[in-house]
């Protein structure tokens, strides 16, 4: 699924954007506001209200496109699941050792995406099961925390006091949801036992909703995550700052403690909540913190990063290969905004200094 389409996770903050695009060029449109189609005739306006069927019969092949299309997904994440084993069982050093035949692939994969004078073939070393010696380790040390680091956004959320804890992450899973009519996936992050929390798995699901946004995609309806078991002192979301109170009767000092949250990467287990899923109290959800929309956005992006290319290209995030590649998309997508603002944007440079001026 693509990331525009899981932008659609608030039907309200959609509208929103939407209008935000439009609104100074609706009366340069011919539409609806212009009265273009209330002055139609009446058999012209019911051609396009047959218009308007034939769309919606149009939206059905969509919505059934999608639904294959996740079940397409599923049976591929199904086939490659033994691969994703073995990326397991590499990552930790267990099971066998790597075979001739991966390390001869790996070879000709390096040798193609180094440049010619750059490539050096590795010599061939021999792997034992559970090596002892300093140098042939375990596994991979730390490499679900280089993946992490050469993500774009992922590098950003996390915090450098979560680096240990996410040093202990030894696989990330995704599962889709069967059964019960959900549709939505699960990402699974497997820890080795830590100092920080006491469960070995941490969970995220994400939930779609049964429609189609305007974009062809499934709506997002709600992300969960695993309430994390924090052990004393070791919770990672917050900081614990310790004042001194004097009582100015009795001169007499007490210790205040105060915790405060703090920008870590498990906060992703806490998922923004969108306005539809809280009380009725809470209706205004959206005026009372005006970064929900961006924050439900992030969230669901995230998600989607996970299943569609950070766990299925981990190596190439590990090796940094597939961050020269976010990166180059990063600026070819900061070179579109550019020109579009080129072109269409000569209003909205005008409207600032307008506000300059105001100043």
């Amino acid at each position: 699924m693509s990331g525009l389409g899981a932008i659609a996770e608030d039907p309200s903050a959609m509208q929103n954007a939407i209008m935000g695009m439009v609104q100074g060029r609706l009366g340069e449109l011919v539409g609806k506001s212009s009265g273009y189609i209330e002055s139609l005739p009446i058999p012209t306006k019911l051609r396009v209200q047959a218009l308007n069927g034939v769309q919606a019969e149009q939206e059905k092949l969509v919505k059934q496109f999608n639904i294959e299309n996740l079940a397409l997904e599923k049976k591929y994440s199904a086939l490659s699941s033994p691969l994703h084993t073995r990326l397991y069982e590499l990552v930790n050093g267990i099971g066998e050792p790597p075979t001739t035949k991966e390390l001869e692939i790996g070879e000709a994969q390096s040798k193609k995406d180094a440049e010619p004078e750059e490539f050096e073939p590795l010599p061939l070393t021999s792997y034992t099961a559970v090596p002892s010696e300093e140098e042939n380790p375990r596994g991979i040390p730390e490499f679900w925390l280089q993946v992490f680091k050469n993500h774009l956004t992922l590098s950003d959320l996390m915090a450098e006091r979560d680096w240990p804890a996410i040093s202990t992450l030894k696989d990330i899973k995704v599962e889709y949801l069967d059964g019960d009519g959900k549709l939505g996936y699960k990402l699974l992050f497997v820890f080795n036992e830590n100092e920080w929390f006491d469960q070995e798995v941490l969970e995220k699901t994400y939930l779609y909703k049964d429609e189609i946004g305007y974009a062809g995609d499934f709506l997002y309806d709600r992300a969960t995550g695993t309430d994390i078991k924090w052990k004393s002192d070791k919770n990672l979301t917050v900081e614990t700052t310790v004042k001194k109170q004097r009582n100015k009767s009795t001169n007499q000092t007490r210790l205040i403690k105060k915790t405060v949250p703090v920008d870590s990467f498990f906060n992703f287990f806490d998922p923004p909540v969108p306005p539809s899923d809280k009380d009725d109290a809470d209706s205004d959800a959206t005026e009372e913190d005006p970064d929900l929309p961006s924050k439900l956005s992030m969230d669901y992006q995230l998600g989607e990063d996970f299943k569609d290319s950070i766990i299925p290209k981990a190596t190439d995030y590990f090796t940094g290969k597939a961050l020269q590649w976010d990166i180059l998309n990063t600026e070819i997508e900061s070179d579109d905004e550019e020109s579009w603002d080129e072109e269409e944007g000569k209003v909205g440079s005008g409207d600032e200094e307008d506000e300059d001026e105001d100043e």
